[in-house]
């Protein structure tokens, strides 16, 4: 990566950042309380806060803009609640005001200085993080109901062909030995392999044969679940499941709300059965349900019991790795379904666009070398395994990337519609509690075995 292409790509995240926040008015910025979300003006001031740690505070010893909001935008320092109380934050003038500053400290920074494999890494990483923050603010507009980002457009891509059947849509990956992840921490690989820490090191799993989904599960297949009773079925959830479907009844009852008006789960988050259909909320708008266009927002507890219903199961991360990527021992290794060249929006629905609304055979220019489709962006996919390190890891420069997911998570791959095309690839692990079902999260079923 050269220094145009990384003052490109700072460029870029400056430019989706601040429209992402002055497309909204300022009583819009003051989002309500969502353990899931943080209040706009924050994620801004936090982002810009990364770059001064592990840019200006590590490599020039500078100190920051303003020292005494350090705790404030140090996500480790303060409480999530915490960050909604008005009298501690700046409004949106002057958090703009600190945000246009670091970004134009840093982009003086990257032209003045030589690039050497730390600084580089250094600075993808503040990038990357800030990217994260993007998708994040992509889903606070969905979770509180606000337009769609201005980046939206919904325009399908070439599609896709349709296949008849569930049975007809697998595909089967042979016995084998398989690379999973990126590798090590050597400087060498910063120029062109950058990773996170969970994603390395890069090592070699020993898969039995398995037969995986082309496609993800579509509104139409779930459809058929939640019609024939699936959440009333207490077979078909797991322990967890099953204590998840009673959540919100047992905190209201803890809290002496009327039983009545508090129920159990009966579809996915943002459907609604409204005069004679289905309906899911897209941001701010209520639509008729796409049924070719693939399930989202809902928890793992849910895909696990849509599988059981089914007669499937998901695959675990390793699988969802050879599926996609096919990095054989002894071959060329991908970091993308297709090869190595970044997703466009030909190959994938990311950076906000298509958000998910086409259906599962689009994009056929992103098929994996089995033939998988949409393994890169539209939803997070959820897969069976835990959030744990790979043997050998190490923990990176910011100590709290993975370390404090691991064995409470559950690990999705591939990104999302909501998601950069510039940060994912293949091997990038996301770790999201079981219940979370306010991202862009879906999934895609193994036959069982």
């Amino acid at each position: 990566m050269h220094k145009a292409e990384l003052l490109a790509a700072l460029a870029h995240t400056r430019r989706r950042t601040r429209e992402l926040i002055t497309s909204l008015s300022e009583r819009q910025l003051e989002v309500p309380y969502h353990p899931g979300v943080n209040p706009p003006l924050w994620e801004m001031g936090h982002a810009a806060f990364f770059y001064e740690v592990f840019v200006f505070n590590l490599l020039d010893g500078d100190a920051s803009f303003d020292p005494s909001m350090d705790d404030l935008w140090d996500s480790f320092h303060i409480d999530h609640r915490d960050r909604w109380r008005k009298d501690l934050f700046p409004g949106l003038e002057k958090t703009l005001a600190y945000f246009d500053h670091v970004y134009d400290k840093m982009a003086k920074r990257i032209e003045l200085n030589p690039l050497t494999d730390r600084e580089l890494y250094l600075y993808r990483y503040a990038i990357f993080h800030q990217n994260m923050h993007i998708e994040s603010l992509v889903w606070c507009r969905q979770t509180v109901g606000y337009e769609p980002p201005p980046s939206a457009d919904f325009k399908r891509p070439a599609p896709g062909e349709l296949q008849a059947s569930t049975a007809q849509r697998d595909v089967t990956v042979l016995a084998g030995n398989w690379h999973i992840g990126m590798p090590g921490d050597s400087p060498q690989y910063a120029m062109e392999d950058f990773a996170f820490d969970a994603e390395k090191p890069r090592h070699l799993v020993r898969l039995g044969e398995f037969s995986i989904s082309r496609f993800l599960v579509s509104n139409r297949e779930f459809m058929a679940f939640v019609e024939d009773g699936g959440y009333q079925k207490t077979e078909l959830w797991s322990f967890g499941g099953q204590k998840w479907l009673r959540t919100d009844v047992d905190v209201a009852l803890v809290h002496g709300v009327a039983a009545p008006m508090i129920q159990a789960p009966r579809h996915p988050l943002y459907w609604r059965w409204n005069d004679g259909q289905w309906q899911e909320r897209l941001f701010d708008r209520w639509q008729p349900l796409n049924p070719e266009a693939p399930v989202t927002h809902v928890s793992y507890w849910e895909a696990e019991a849509y599988c059981r219903w089914a007669g499937r199961r998901l695959p675990t991360e390793q699988e969802w790795e050879a599926a996609a990527l096919g990095n054989r021992e002894g071959e060329r290794f991908s970091k993308y379904p297709w090869g190595n060249t970044l997703p466009d929006a030909l190959h994938a629905d990311m950076n906000a666009s298509g958000m998910a609304q086409n259906p599962i055979t689009d994009y056929p220019e992103g098929d994996s070398p089995f033939g998988c489709r949409q393994m890169i962006g539209t939803v997070w996919e959820w897969t069976s395994s835990q959030f744990l390190p790979y043997d050998g890891f190490r923990v990176d420069m910011y100590p709290f990337m993975s370390t404090l997911q691991f064995g409470g998570h559950k690990v999705s791959r591939g990104g999302s519609c909501a998601s950069s095309s510039s940060l994912i690839r293949g091997t990038y692990r996301q770790a999201y509690l079981p219940q979370r079902n306010d991202v862009f999260v879906g999934f895609r079923t193994c036959a069982l075995k």
